[in-house]
């Protein structure tokens, strides 16, 4: 497994206002002050229009009230909805390896359970592990699931996303790997998909899906902003369409996806 002793900090940073969750005071307020926002934007909209008397009765406070507090609901919704629906289908195609992405350990067990299945199914012949304090963890659990250690590997410098890309193709493809089996969790695979693709890989999603107390409708919606924030994000700065590197403002990162490259290189020639 690639560990680089240069990988230990964050080498990409992402904008400090998709990092909101970092933070658990914004992350138990925030929902509070869009709330607020919301109801005085929809009751300043109303009072420019012909409807601005109905707003006079506590009767049509209340249901603005109502309206506020049912929007963000049906808008989470469709966005939830709409993060999965451009996903393609998986059409059982055979890859060059499957690569599994950390994100926290709570979702660890069913992205082995997913990825074993696919290696079971002999959908690729290897399983690549992506994430900074997670990569040895997956590759552990793998093995107790009777993966050989021969065809596992790993990375354990990706901090983010874009990182996760930026790694594993610096790894991969001096192997001629370029068609990858992606594991992570549905709100989590678009983003990621448009990334790989991005720093060209083919990618075939197999998305793995959230433990059932991730069901809560605050956490999934907390996941389904930060991926539309992200989107957005990644999109603004050109990272989805191969038109920007990070390496140009990190020397450090250059540095790291060099050695990642010679590491790449060296599992080549085995």
């Amino acid at each position: 497994m690639f560990d680089s002793s240069l990988c230990t900090p964050t080498l990409t940073k992402l904008p400090a206002f998709i990092r909101w969750w970092k933070f658990p005071v914004l992350n138990k307020t925030l929902p509070l002050v869009l709330f607020i926002l919301l109801f005085f934007g929809l009751r300043w909209i109303i009072q420019q229009t012909q409807w601005e008397p109905w707003l006079s009765d506590i009767k049509g406070n209340l249901l603005l009230f109502c309206l506020t507090a049912t929007l963000p609901i049906v808008m989470f919704v469709v966005a939830d909805k709409a993060l999965i629906a451009f996903l393609p289908t998986d059409s059982g195609t055979v890859a060059d390896s499957i690569v599994i992405l950390g994100r926290g350990s709570n979702l660890q067990e069913d992205r082995v359970r997913v990825a074993a299945e696919l290696w079971q199914a002999k959908r690729a012949p290897m399983i690549f592990v992506s994430g900074k304090g997670e990569a040895r963890s997956l590759i552990r659990q793998l093995g107790r699931k009777g993966i050989p250690d021969q065809v596992l590997d790993g990375e354990n410098c990706s901090a983010t996303t874009l990182e996760n890309a930026i790694f594993t193709a610096a790894i991969l493809q001096p192997q001629g790997i370029r068609r990858i089996l992606l594991v992570t969790d549905p709100q989590h695979m678009l983003r990621s998909l448009l990334v790989f693709r991005a720093y060209g890989f083919t990618v075939f999603p197999k998305t793995s899906p959230l433990p059932p107390y991730f069901g809560g409708f605050k956490v999934k919606a907390s996941l389904t902003l930060r991926e539309w924030v992200g989107l957005i994000s990644y999109s603004l700065r050109g990272l989805l369409f191969g038109s920007h590197s990070p390496e140009e403002d990190s020397p450090e990162l250059v540095k790291v996806i060099q050695q990642a490259r010679e590491y790449g290189q060296q599992r080549h020639l085995r």
